[in-house]
């Protein structure tokens, strides 16, 4: 398993409850920040979905930790 750590950029919710969640990795802000910072310098990761009870869920500026796990 591989964890990350990303801050919701984004949140575009629709009228019709879907919606596009835009989160990059953290960059600062703690030592613990700073130490995923290390392993994860870039990239980002853009969700869509039809789920307004998920899209609820992302609030801009909070973090979130992401697990990568194979599911083979």
């Amino acid at each position: 398993m591989v964890r990350a750590k990303f801050k919701v950029q984004s949140v575009d919710a629709k009228e019709d409850g879907s919606g596009t969640i835009t989160l990059e990795p953290v960059t600062s802000g703690s030592e613990e920040n700073d130490a995923f910072y290390k392993w994860t310098p870039g990239g980002s990761i853009v969700l869509s979905t039809i789920n307004a009870d998920a899209v609820s869920q992302f609030e801009v500026g909070n973090e979130y930790y992401v697990d990568f796990t194979s599911a083979t």
